[in-house]
């Protein structure tokens, strides 16, 4: 199968009938095999009857119902594992993303041998309150990831289906699966510019939680994908420096206290002296922050997946 289209919606009822006949029309003009995965995220209108009433007419079209709504992310990965086409296309079911750009997409894969291509909506019709959070995402991301895509957070991508079955998208994951897929070893990533149009039915979807989740998810990107197979490398640098600077600053109060003694000189208690309780505490955080890299590394060497490495090839 030449495409498969996943596209995840919540409460998009008006707008399905008028994608899926788009995407016919441009599945018809250019000969493709395709399949159309439309995930229902949990939505509380009529949509999955539109759905159903699609697929009797055009057998191309398939449909995930969740029981409640689980996020973007989580339509993503459930529709990533339901394909069966060699190149994947996602895409907004809000009628923003437009079908037209799926035959371009689908020739820089193949052609350029990209296993990945983000869209780039340089003239967006989103409100300040989308646009503004969306411009700090995409610089800090450039900033940890060091791929420089101009708009991580575009619905509509393309994907070698290897990239989709190797990478897993969780919490507010899908606007950094670029960065998911170059930690899993995929490095050819391109861009394209993509028509971006005004929202035709509904409202977004676009909350100021989104926000801090997608910022907090960021981190969390960094860190598994830097330290996730070898948290001692973390947890124990750290910790063991925090350790012997809280050693020596200890060592250093209680040598000092005893040649204050031998030499007769007034002094303190070294229990009165609040540099000793600094330096304690931070022996302690030392300590704790070793054992934690030490358990991680335990939990680790126990995980079924740990052993589970992406093979390119064989010969």
């Amino acid at each position: 199968m030449d495409l498969s289209l996943v596209i995840p919606l919540l409460n998009e009822e008006e707008s399905l009938p008028e994608l899926s006949a788009w995407i016919h029309r441009v599945m018809e003009a250019n000969n493709y095999s395709y399949e159309v995965i439309f995930v229902d995220d949990g939505s509380t209108d009529n949509s999955w009857n539109v759905i159903l009433n699609i697929q009797k007419s055009n057998p191309n079209i398939h449909g995930i119902r969740f029981r409640r709504n689980y996020g973007k992310s989580a339509a993503l990965n459930e529709g990533f594992a339901a394909t069966h086409g060699d190149i994947i296309i996602t895409m907004d079911a809000d009628l923003q993303d437009s079908p037209d750009e799926i035959p371009e997409l689908r020739r820089r894969i193949i052609e350029e041998e990209l296993d990945l291509i983000s869209g780039w909506k340089e003239k967006r019709f989103d409100p300040i309150t989308k646009t503004i959070p969306t411009k700090l995402f995409n610089w800090a991301t450039r900033k940890m990831s060091g791929i420089y895509l101009h708009d991580f957070n575009c619905g509509l991508k393309a994907y070698r289906s290897e990239v989709t079955k190797s990478i897993e998208v969780y919490g507010e994951m899908h606007r950094y699966i670029p960065v998911i897929a170059k930690w899993a070893g995929f490095h050819k990533i391109g861009e394209q510019v993509v028509q971006h149009q005004a929202r035709k039915y509904g409202t977004t979807k676009f909350g100021w939680d989104r926000f801090i989740n997608g910022f907090l998810d960021l981190l969390s990107i960094f860190f598994v994908g830097k330290f996730g197979k070898k948290p001692m490398h973390f947890f124990g640098l750290w910790g063991t420096l925090m350790f012997v600077l809280g050693f020596f600053a200890s060592a250093y109060i209680g040598i000092g206290k005893l040649v204050d003694l031998a030499q007769g000189e007034p002094t303190i208690k070294v229990t009165d002296n609040p540099w000793f309780f600094i330096a304690l505490t931070t022996m302690i955080l030392g300590t704790q922050l070793f054992l934690s890299g030490f358990i991680g590394e335990l939990i680790g060497r126990s995980s079924s997946d740990r052993n589970h490495y992406l093979v390119k090839e064989r010969v």
